[in-house]
């Protein structure tokens, strides 16, 4: 009787190592794939660059390959309780770091009935990481970039955006890691904020930095990233104008917009009085979001209606009225905005959305409440978390700090041990790209 061999894969980019251990698969027998989907790999590395179809067909045409199954989690347990495979084959660099725990359910589930773990040596010299950061760091195509959002929605329970407001921020967030839980930790994804980009340019936030500058700015973001990126359009204008703001940025490979049911001059949602704000009628601004969505020329750039109602104390009931209208109008997402230290009644309004027959994803901006976990806001339902001020919060009061070192000290000998080095500024961006 033909054995049958278990091997898992990404499959995103194939390399010599990968051809290695399915040619020790196939000796052994009838092999069959268990292709991580995206909603695996995004939990604990960054989504791959081909969806898991075009990864399937990929893995279905490798000689060999008798039969290629989705694999939903890191563990294989599931799969390997389902196949009963005689052997798994691996290679043997996952005796120590993250997959150690996940070898050893693979040992004892094969204990069951008699499989075996197949452990070829490691290929070195090769990694599909290092390829892969090798291939985005010549950019990502617009159409390519614009449907990340997308898939990162459909495979994490919750993506981080991170505020950028140019090429230096928007450096940072492609490229901070960290490791937590033994899972890196990394931004998913750029925010364009309204506040800071009109801060960068020594503006207040009241809808003055025009259309060319925020193209500019994103294009020097885009330069030096491969993340998808949401752009805060404020109120998006007179519906006339919002129908050429979305063809630009679709056509730019923006992911969104988030634009807010404010109407009149803009003032920023935060601020200590907003006696002089005033919220869009729910109908009017549901027409603009359907003009906005027929205006698209893809179905895969996104509208996000961000809901003032909280803000603006009209309470739970409006902002859920205006939620079931907004999406009814064609909402990809919707934004419950608030600006108390109080998470309670962002969560009081994620316990009513819950009950919604129909729903799209829920975005939150913790600007305020920020003593709550990315975890709570899961919890509640969240699916989208925006970091939304925060470098531009952070970098002026140190560059303030530096400024005024060398005016008390007559030197910059002070501020060097809150400096980069120079060296390293100026390697920073030394080899191009990303």
């Amino acid at each position: 009787m033909t054995k049958k061999v278990y091997v898992a894969l990404s499959a995103d980019l194939l390399h010599e190592g990968h051809i290695n251990i399915i040619d020790t698969a196939r000796k052994l027998g009838e092999v069959t794939i268990g292709l991580f989907t995206d909603k695996a790999i995004a939990s604990y590395k960054r989504l791959p660059l081909l969806t898991y179809e075009q990864r399937k067909r990929v893995a279905e045409n490798i000689v060999g390959v008798k039969e290629v199954v989705p694999q939903d989690t890191l563990d294989y347990v599931a799969n390997l309780k389902k196949l009963r495979p005689d052997y798994v084959v691996h290679g043997d660099d996952w005796k120590t770091g993250i997959q150690k725990e996940i070898r050893q359910r693979v040992i004892e589930t094969l204990s069951e009935w008699n499989g075996q773990l197949i452990e070829p040596k490691y290929t070195e010299g090769i990694s599909s990481s290092q390829i892969v950061q090798k291939k985005t760091s010549v950019g990502v195509t617009p159409d390519a970039r614009m449907r990340f959002f997308r898939r990162l929605l459909d495979a994490k329970p919750l993506v981080r955006l991170l505020e950028a407001h140019n090429g230096l921020s928007g450096h940072i967030v492609e490229k901070t890691k960290t490791a937590r839980d033994n899972r890196v930790q990394e931004f998913d994804g750029v925010w364009l904020s309204s506040l800071t980009h009109s801060a960068s340019k020594g503006k207040p936030d009241i809808n003055y930095v025009d259309p060319t500058l925020m193209a500019q700015t994103i294009g020097e973001i885009f330069e030096v990233t491969t993340k998808p990126m949401i752009v805060d359009v404020d109120n998006g204008g007179l519906p006339e104008h919002f129908v050429y703001t979305i063809k630009n940025l679709e056509r730019m490979g923006v992911s969104g917009v988030i634009i807010e049911d404010k109407t009149g001059a803009k003032r920023n949602s935060l601020l200590e009085e907003n006696n002089d704000q005033f919220q869009d009628y729910k109908e009017s601004f549901s027409e603009k979001i359907s003009l906005g969505k027929r205006s698209q020329l893809t179905t895969d750039f996104m509208i996000i209606a961000r809901i003032e109602s909280l803000i603006l104390g009209k309470g739970q009931d409006d902002a859920l009225a205006r939620a079931k209208a907004y999406i009814g109008a064609g909402a990809d997402a919707v934004m419950i905005h608030s600006k108390k230290k109080d998470a309670s009644e962002i969560f009081d309004f994620c316990q009513r959305y819950s009950q919604l027959s129909s729903r799209v994803p829920l975005v939150a901006v913790p600007s305020t409440y920020h003593h709550v976990t990315e975890q709570e806001l899961q919890d509640a339902g969240v699916n989208v978390v925006i970091y939304a001020n925060h470098l531009m919060r952070s970098a002026y009061p140190a560059m303030v700090k530096t400024a005024e070192s060398i005016l008390q000290h007559g030197r910059a000998l002070e501020t060097e041990e809150h400096c980069m080095p120079i060296q390293q500024l100026l390697t920073l961006f030394s080899k191009g790209g990303t």
